[in-house]
């Protein structure tokens, strides 16, 4: 029978020395994975929370089937023109991977219908099942097709570690042509004859920094590196244009980047540099057709567009297009033939700009107008939209509470079409659920957009249970977004809110500045800003909040929680980053030169040394009533190592003055997965429902109140 006793690891002697600070770590040693007393430890774990939480079986069945029930199991996407081919993806009932297929396109005014069950004439692509055969774990690198539609190029990883292995295989016969290249990074391209295939490598910190050039069918040895980037900040990635003219190189840091063009014509030729790196501007390149479009921050924090000649090596050729106005920030922009579409952000929410091309405009384009949207909170965004010559494009629109739903735009009018609304099987109804933005008011007077989701016919008479979650990093914002599985906590009640707190791009780039580095602490405090105006103002019961956060921001419930552990009843933290501190001063450690433009380089500079030992999660536990914890993390991750979480439970466990029957912190590590979780649905499915019961649990939420 498993222990229902907490497993204790070993202590072992341990002191860092930084900077005149010493800190005593006894779990240092879980930082060598390959020691067996780490897997034994995290095996025990795993044993203890299974036994801690037998109870929650049948409520875990029960959140499973739920989540099964409202999915389309056999369903396929929207198919997109490409050449002569509809290609699209397809899921099958029982089945955990989707397959990539295609039919022929004789009539491209008679797409295929996307509520078919099945499409005469299917020829497989790639199909996800076959290629995983008996691995616990695949994901897909990359998938490309040739510009002659003959061949796909695609990337396999079968341990969650984030190293794939290419496949390059005639579509037509099924026939592998190569795949001696393996262990490689995100990203293939091929050449425009499809003779030569582009990829990158990774060094030891697992960052991208070769890309190399190798011959379909040749000798690995005879591959080509076409570029080394030997700064450690920067990393790469490899892409193309939307009319395969030009393959283009990426090299960017988290505040400096580089594009570089080639010729897919002319694969062994040089590559152009289109302007060379200047510390602290992005900039972001759209081959259109006779010019670049240019996204670019080096005059306007928010960015601006601008355009240059096709052949521009310099941004002093970027000739002003249109300027970001206050409460805008520029993302990207895409080029038709007819339009390009510029990606942004406006008001905290997401929109599309459409500029019709115009030739007698020195610019090339003419005043733009908006994508509209109904849904007052929203999150809009391009589709797949892979030619150049198209006249209409995929727009995919969704909200918290409104499933995902791919229009088709068109360019020239503005006319709206619906091609496919997500299904959404059972009883669901939107009305059904209400979303709302609320303002917190942070310590510094700042206001702070709250998304705040729930069942209609929950009312803020502060009895309501409440899962917070929020991130707080690296620029990326939490959008709204639908998911089927969130039903299942609002049908019990529960308030499910989002903290869009500094650090985040929400509200533009000043966002961002304001919650990293020496400023991170802002993430923090904001989302304690967030949970004390949900508590005031009714929302949320004070003695049932949960907090939710995954990688950094598992860092921002950790440092949170340490902040305030008795505001919450039940945490979630997903592969977090809580000992940021300990990685940051390992530069030999996957990310971290990388990562310090984000954190801080406490190696260095006593300054954040201070800072980040101050609100480092894992240093700062304290004696205190947490709430109960659930740490969950995955063997094979490369960005948070599963170290991280298995030292800061044992420091919880140690530290903390948790009653551990009624509040036990528990550690889950998935034994075939990567940082992201579980790959196939079903099991994906599998571990939200464990994750979620606990939490539900927690919060005395378990019974439907639909029931």
């Amino acid at each position: 029978m498993p222990s229902t006793t907490p497993p204790v690891p070993p202590r072992r002697p341990h002191l860092r020395e930084h900077h005149g600070d010493t800190f005593e770590d006894p779990f240092a040693w879980m930082a060598d994975l390959e020691d067996p007393a780490l897997l034994a430890h995290l095996e025990a774990e795993n044993a203890y929370a299974d036994a801690r939480t037998t109870h929650l079986e049948g409520l875990r069945g029960e959140l499973f089937e739920e989540i099964r029930s409202r999915v389309k199991e056999t369903d396929l996407s929207v198919p997109v023109a490409s050449g002569p081919w509809w290609y699209f993806s397809r899921t099958v009932a029982g089945r955990q991977y989707a397959s990539h297929v295609r039919v022929p396109l004789t009539d491209a005014a008679q797409r295929p219908d996307p509520e078919a069950d099945a499409v005469p004439g299917e020829q497989v692509v790639v199909d996800g099942n076959v290629e995983a055969g008996d691995s616990e774990f695949f994901s897909l690198g990359a998938l490309t097709v040739s510009a002659d539609h003959r061949l796909v190029a695609f990337a396999v990883d079968t341990a969650g570690d984030e190293r794939f292995d290419l496949v390059i295989r005639d579509i037509g016969t099924g026939e592998v042509l190569d795949s001696s290249v393996t262990g490689i990074g995100y990203g293939v391209e091929l050449s425009l004859d499809g003779t030569f295939v582009f990829y990158t490598r990774l060094d030891q910190a697992w960052r991208p920094h070769q890309l190399w050039r190798h011959r379909v069918g040749g000798d690995p040895a005879d591959d080509v590196l076409v570029h080394q980037e030997d700064d450690e900040r920067f990393w790469m990635g490899i892409g193309s244009s939307r009319d395969e003219r030009w393959l283009m190189l990426g090299l960017g840091s988290k505040t400096t980047s580089e594009v570089h063009l080639l010729d897919s014509a002319d694969p062994e030729g040089e590559w152009r540099v289109v302007a060379p790196r200047r510390d602290g501007i992005e900039y972001d390149v759209e081959p259109a057709g006779d010019r670049l479009l240019i996204v670019h921050n080096t005059d306007t924090p928010d960015a601006d567009l601008a355009w240059a000649p096709l052949d521009a090596t310099s941004h002093e050729q970027w000739v002003p297009l249109l300027n970001s106005t206050d409460g805008e920030r520029f993302v990207s922009v895409d080029a038709f033939d007819t339009a390009s579409v510029l990606s942004l952000r406006s008001g905290g929410l997401t929109a599309l700009r459409v500029l019709p091309r115009d030739a007698s405009s020195d610019s090339g384009h003419a005043a733009g107008w908006d994508v509209s949207v109904d849904a007052p909170v929203h999150s809009i965004g391009l589709g797949d939209n892979p030619e150049p010559g198209q006249t209409s494009v995929q727009v995919v629109v969704e909200s918290w509470v409104t499933p995902r739903s791919i229009l088709d735009v068109d360019l020239r009018t503005g006319e709206r079409t619906l091609l496919k609304r997500q299904p959404v099987l059972g009883d669901f109804d939107a009305a059904n659920y209400a979303e709302r933005r609320e303002w917190a008011t942070a310590s510094d007077g700042t206001l702070v957009p709250v998304s705040v989701v729930h069942r209609v016919g929950v009312e803020p008479d502060g009895t309501n249970p409440g899962l917070v979650t929020a991130y707080g990093a690296y620029e990326i914002s939490s959008d709204p977004y639908f998911s089927v599985a969130r039903l299942s906590l609002l049908d019990r009640g529960v308030v499910y809110a989002v903290a869009h707190v500094r650090g985040g791009g929400e509200l533009g780039r000043r966002w961002y500045d304001e919650g990293k580095l020496l400023a991170k602490t802002t993430s923090f405090t904001d989302t304690l800003a967030c949970v004390d105006h949900l508590v005031a103002t009714g929302w949320i019961d004070p003695e049932r909040v949960g907090l939710e956060g995954g990688s950094a921001g598992g860092l921002l419930v950790g440092a949170v929680l340490n902040l305030a552990p008795e505001t919450f009843r039940v945490a979630h933290a997903a592969v977090p980053f809580v000992d940021a501190l300990t990685t940051m001063l390992q530069p030999d450690l996957p990310l971290t030169i990388g990562e310090w433009e984000e954190w801080g380089n406490p190696l260095d500079d006593p300054q954040v040394y201070a800072a980040m030992r101050a609100y480092a999660p894992y240093e700062n536990v304290r004696a205190a009533r947490y709430p109960a914890v659930l740490a969950t993390s995955s063997l094979h991750d490369t960005r948070v190592y599963v170290t991280e979480p298995a030292k800061w439970v044992a420091r919880l466990r140690e530290v903390a003055t948790n009653d551990l029957e009624q509040r036990p912190v528990l550690m889950r590590t998935e034994l075939a997965a990567g940082h992201g979780g579980r790959s196939g649905r079903y099991a994906a499915w599998e571990q939200i429902a464990w994750e979620w019961a606990f939490v539900l649990d927690q919060l005395g939420a378990t019974r439907r109140i639909d029931a």
